[in-house]
């Protein structure tokens, strides 16, 4: 039975993951999420992706019932995980964390390949795998160091803390803390904004950080001319410049 609920509204793809009790993640929601994604991600009609959760969880983390059987075999298709989260940081348009309730361990993950994380006062926010003996393993030992610096994502991770909507915001986890009774309002209004913007220049972008971070410096602005250069030939880019010498508002189209 499928746990991905999803719609689409003026531009704005919304999956809603719906696994009671908790939106643990198990292979069949993995293999879902793989199916449901590529589409979303080459559709230009679609501009921005939002994931968001049911109930009191955004995603409470890998299944336990499911991580306990430790052979290599299913490890290896629970950490498809990976996959699914660099689908999302990849995609050429904005992709927003709608965290409105826990995200733990995989759902924490799962929110830093997100271009944006929106959270509820609702929700906390952390790592807990320390305290099954394990860490975390499915991008958060690689994502949180770049979000956070290594120190402070080593001591999160070793401490295994749940974060409240304040720390979360104070410490630049999340982006904005919203109101439980305000959050989905909220939520939308910002996936709308986001879907007015030029995802051409946003893809760009999105590849230009990425690659050239950690690079050397004259590699880095090799790799930004390259990406500038692409940009001129997109009809985002043209539509900008027309609109600005207009004095209207554009209407960006990805293309």
């Amino acid at each position: 039975m499928s746990v991905l609920r999803m719609s689409r509204e003026d531009g704005v793809a919304t999956i809603r993951i719906d696994r009671p009790p908790a939106n643990a993640v198990d292979p069949a929601m993995i293999g879902e999420f793989l199916a449901t994604l590529p589409p979303l991600v080459n559709d230009p009609a679609v501009r921005c992706i939002v994931i968001t959760g049911t109930g009191r969880f955004f995603v409470a983390g890998a299944d336990i019932a499911v991580m306990r059987d430790l052979s290599a075999g299913n490890q290896a298709q629970m950490r498809r995980w990976i996959e699914v989260q660099r689908m999302l940081e990849l995609a050429p348009k904005p992709v927003v964390a709608a965290l409105n309730g826990h995200a733990l361990g995989g759902g924490a993950e799962l929110s830093l390949a997100c271009d944006l994380r929106i959270m509820s006062e609702a929700a906390t926010f952390g790592f807990p795998e320390i305290a099954l003996g394990l860490f975390p393993g499915a991008g958060g030992s690689q994502r949180l160091p770049r979000l956070l610096g290594p120190h402070l994502a080593k001591r999160l991770m070793i401490e295994g803390e749940r974060l409240s909507p304040r720390r979360a915001l104070d410490i630049g986890l999340v982006d904005f803390v919203v109101a439980a009774g305000e959050f989905e309002e909220a939520v939308a209004e910002r996936a709308r904004e986001l879907a007015t913007r030029p995802t051409a220049a946003i893809g760009l972008l999105k590849q230009v950080v990425d690659e050239g971070y950690g690079l050397p410096i004259e590699q880095a602005l090799a790799r930004e001319e390259a990406g500038v250069l692409e940009l001129t030939h997109t009809a985002d880019a043209a539509e900008g410049l027309q609109a600005f010498l207009d004095k209207r508002e554009p209407v960006f189209t990805g293309r």
